[in-house]
């Protein structure tokens, strides 16, 4: 019998396939829909040709006491990868989404590839497509690219695909310090230091969260901004309190919102001098309030945390697999009521972030802590998730039509899995003009997700008819945020001048949590 080849594992990869609960699978969810019937032996074919033609997704995860491993699977079918079947009753949205919870709640196989694909051939007189792949084997970006490479900007093109076969090999550790470093050259003295460090201090502070105050006392008197990100992140205290936290059961539900147009978002971030992620991410701060508030809770004042992965991928590798990205925690303004103050508060928070060691950190910490022993795992990712309510992710996609096994793709839409003991996940995707919010909960916590997404419309109706209100100019854009004592100078500014007039609206605190000094 010939041999297996086996390759081990990368750290953060190991990492990201260790994290396995049953209250939390490290699965990626997406489901693609179609404006008609696709066939399921060019779905096949278009897999073999152009999915496969990454190898890594012909090997299994395998883990025993020397590590983890990428093992080729010798009884390879695809017969165990792709599933044909129909939605039961009027197979609209509601069905579907009952199907991609029931697929989001459900483990895959591990005694082979991780990976699924299940063809929906009765959705709203088309078809639809949900895939599920483990996270050991890529990020969202790098499966964005994955998905890209199955796809043709014509019908045609998209059954004529010619097979290939693509690099999905990862460098070795040495290219994995070279990227994660270059962002910081000169600050560190070598990677492995880094990587002895972070794992050094990694276990210390899981250990001993004292150790993190007197790190960060040391870091205050010598101006070292890499080790003291790392003691703030111990010392950043748990999250708010709200139905988004508590003990997670097997259950997940998935929803997702009526696509919004991106070039609306554009032309708003611009007058009100925001970055399009700002808007998102106010959207869905918003989204979140009304929510609770709609729940009888306390809002006011209220603040709650989420985690944001950061892309740390060099140019030109958006198709080698593997996870290349860090995480940071953005403080969402749930407190604060009125949407331009909540936009702005969301700027300021997220260009507090800028330069900020987090991705790195956390990237380095996931590394190191997949090599070492479980338990260390354990208790640095239970120090993470504790810190946070929810993770929001936002992954570009391609701003024209694409085609798959012949059909073309109206809409598409994915959901991050969340860690620990995180029950709530927000995923956002821009396609073909189009902005898609997709959002996935524990059901237990949140059994209702759609009233969360379908309240995304009504938060960019509200961002729109300040921003029409507001008087317009030739005065620039992409200023500092206002404050109260700021005199209204950009359109920006006078919007929200303008509005909190109008609604008697002023600034309001955010309560927070404890934090470092």
């Amino acid at each position: 019998m010939p041999e297996v080849r086996r390759e081990r594992i990368s750290g953060v990869d190991t990492a990201w396939l260790r994290m396995d609960l049953p209250t939390n699978l490290m699965v990626i969810v997406g489901v693609l829909m179609f404006e008609g019937r696709l066939d399921v032996k060019q779905v096949r074919r278009t897999l073999d040709r152009r999915f496969l033609a990454f190898p890594r997704f012909r090997q299994r995860a395998v883990q025993d006491p020397t590590g983890a491993w990428w093992e080729d699977d010798p009884d390879f079918d695809m017969d165990s990868h792709v599933h044909q079947v129909a939605l039961p009753g009027k197979a609209g949205k509601a069905e579907l989404q009952a199907y991609v919870s029931d697929l989001a709640s459900t483990p895959l196989d591990f005694s082979k590839p991780l990976w699924q694909f299940h063809l929906v051939d009765n959705y709203e007189g088309g078809s639809a497509l949900v895939m599920r792949i483990h996270h050991c084997y890529a990020d969202g970006i790098a499966l964005v690219q994955v998905m890209l490479s199955m796809t043709e900007k014509t019908a045609r093109a998209s059954l004529a695909l010619r097979a290939e076969r693509f690099d999905a090999e990862r460098g070795g550790e040495a290219d994995f310090w070279e990227q994660i470093l270059r962002p910081v050259t000169g600050a560190l003295e070598s990677a492995s230091r880094v990587g002895r460090n972070l794992l050094d201090q990694g276990r210390e502070i899981a250990a001993n969260p004292a150790a993190a105050q007197e790190a960060l006392e040391g870091v205050t008197r010598k101006g070292m901004d890499f080790a003291g990100e790392l003691a703030r992140l111990a010392l950043m205290g748990s999250d708010s309190p709200t139905r988004f936290k508590g003990r997670l059961g097997a259950r997940k539900r998935v929803a997702w919102a009526t696509p919004v147009p991106l070039d609306e978002v554009k032309v708003m971030g611009k007058a009100l001098g925001c970055s399009i992620n700002d808007v998102l991410l106010a959207m869905a701060t918003g989204a979140l309030r009304d929510y609770l508030a709609s729940k009888g809770d306390a809002v006011d004042g209220l603040g709650i945390r989420a985690i944001v992965p950061v892309n740390l991928r060099g140019n030109g590798r958006g198709r080698e697999l593997g996870n290349r990205f860090g995480l940071v925690f953005l403080d969402l303004p749930i407190g604060i009521d009125h949407p331009l103050e909540r936009l702005y508060e969301v700027r300021r928070l997220m260009q507090s972030l800028k330069g900020s060691y987090q991705p790195l950190i956390v990237l380095g910490l996931l590394h190191t802590v997949g090599y070492g022993p479980r338990i260390l795992q354990e208790q640095v990712t239970a120090l993470l998730s504790q810190n946070a309510s929810a993770v929001m992710t936002n992954v570009p996609g391609p701003q024209y039509p694409i085609y798959f096994a012949g059909r073309r793709i109206e809409e598409l839409d994915f959901w991050v899995p969340q860690s620990g003991g995180i029950g709530l996940g927000v995923s956002i995707l821009s396609y073909n003009g189009r902005i898609q919010f997709g959002l996935i909960a524990d059901a237990g916590l949140v059994p209702d997700p759609d009233r969360i997404v379908d309240r995304f419309q009504g938060e960019l109706d509200k961002l729109m008819w300040l921003t029409l209100m507001s008087p317009w100019g030739d005065e620039g854009v992409e200023q500092a945020a206002p404050t109260p004592a700021t005199r209204a100078s950009t359109p920006g500014e006078a919007a929200r001048a303008r509005a909190t007039q109008a609604t008697g609206a002023g600034p309001r605190k955010v309560r927070k949590r404890p934090s470092a000094p």
